[in-house]
């Protein structure tokens, strides 16, 4: 009797721990569209979008982001290994000259080294591994 008691506790216990774990990545990013408000550099240069909408990312549930970056569009994939990871795999883009003061060359150059997010207030925080910068995101506008 001693065990079956000790046995549902440790099943109660268990299931107890299952239901207070944090959402994965997959699950709170998944579906959602952002759009840029800053970048914020590890050296406190602020760098801010003319037209936000035209920085957006859009990620898939099934781990597929797309991206509106400037004048091109780009698509990928994005990975969590554990709470607050995030990573980007190699992104397919189009490759038209944005006009000058685009933010296009430093997003393309600098999205593969994120390496974590925070979701804070209702936006998105990238941030760069080394303390290289982070990139606020807002909701896309429905």
């Amino acid at each position: 009797m001693r065990s079956a008691l000790l046995l549902f506790l440790l099943a109660a216990l268990i299931l107890a721990c299952a239901q207070i774990s944090p959402p994965s990545a997959k699950a709170s990013l998944g579906g959602t569209s952002w759009q840029l408000v800053k970048f914020q550099g590890g050296d406190g240069a602020v760098l801010t979008p003319e037209d936000k909408s035209k920085y957006t990312l859009a990620f898939d549930a099934d781990g597929v982001v797309s991206a509106r970056i400037d004048c091109n569009r780009a698509r990928g994939g994005w990975k969590s290994a554990g709470p607050n990871r995030l990573e980007f795999g190699p992104m397919a883009a189009t490759r038209a000259q944005c006009p000058p003061g685009s933010l296009h060359d430093q997003i393309m150059k600098q999205l593969p080294n994120v390496r974590s997010y925070v979701m804070k207030d209702g936006h998105l925080f990238l941030s760069l591994m080394a303390d290289g910068g982070t990139y606020e995101f807002e909701p896309v506008p429905r």
